[in-house]
């Protein structure tokens, strides 16, 4: 297996075809993943952060912490695990700058961070959601439920989705005691029929099921 700086073509490509979403998060970058066949499987991405305060809560600046967004592949990659683990080595060689990784396992979709588990990464526990309000995230109608009444001048169909469980990965040793101090045991696997993601609103229903699947070797990938 091997990873190289995936493109913005390659970027789309993956996130519209093989991640749940369907959508291409801003400011990213990142990694293509080829196997050991050389056939392309997908992209690691990284980001900025949503909040310009990703790093307060560590006494670390802003472009010291950045958030593992994405991970968009094909399934023809042997472990996922290692996909991290190898994205994380680049990028401590790649943004020497970066103390910290933080990145978030959702609930709604069944995922408990067993790729972080098994990369060492420290769980810190669950972060709430933003509420869904008419199907759109909530900055889309104003911010708040109160907003999007004014907006809309009727009561809202909001949603709350189930919690984030949060890691962080220190790419700086200092940070280390810092990251132990915070940790606690990792969440279990939930069943999957614990996960009730139809009761959202039909039109911020995640399209899920199979994705598909394009073969592709280094020299026909998405450029």
């Amino acid at each position: 297996m091997r990873l190289e700086k995936a493109s913005h073509k390659a970027i789309k490509y993956a996130c519209m075809n093989f991640h749940y979403a369907k959508a291409v998060p801003v400011n990213v970058f990142g990694y293509s993943v080829f196997n050991d066949k050389n056939e392309w499987c997908g992209v690691a991405l990284f980001g900025t952060g949503a909040s310009p305060q990703i790093g307060k809560q560590y006494n670390l600046s802003q472009g010291q912490v950045i958030e593992f967004v994405r991970m968009a592949l094909n399934g023809k990659q042997s472990k996922t695990s290692k996909v991290l683990g190898k994205a994380v080595k680049l990028i401590k060689k790649d943004l020497p700058l970066v103390k910290l990784i933080v990145s978030y396992a959702d609930q709604e979709r069944g995922h408990n961070g067993v790729i972080y588990q098994a990369t060492n990464w420290y769980y810190l526990g669950e972060v709430k959601s933003p509420p869904i309000i008419e199907g759109k995230h909530n900055k889309t109608m104003g911010g708040s439920i109160g907003a999007a009444r004014k907006i809309l001048g009727r009561e809202p169909n909001v949603y709350f989705p189930k919690p984030k469980y949060k890691y962080i990965y220190p790419l700086d040793k200092s940070l280390v005691p810092l990251c132990q101090s915070l940790a606690k045991p990792y969440p279990k696997k939930q069943q999957a029929q614990e996960v009730n993601v139809d009761k959202r609103p039909a039109s911020s229903r995640e399209i899920g099921g199979s994705s598909p699947t394009l073969a592709l070797n280094g020299t026909n990938q998405p450029k």
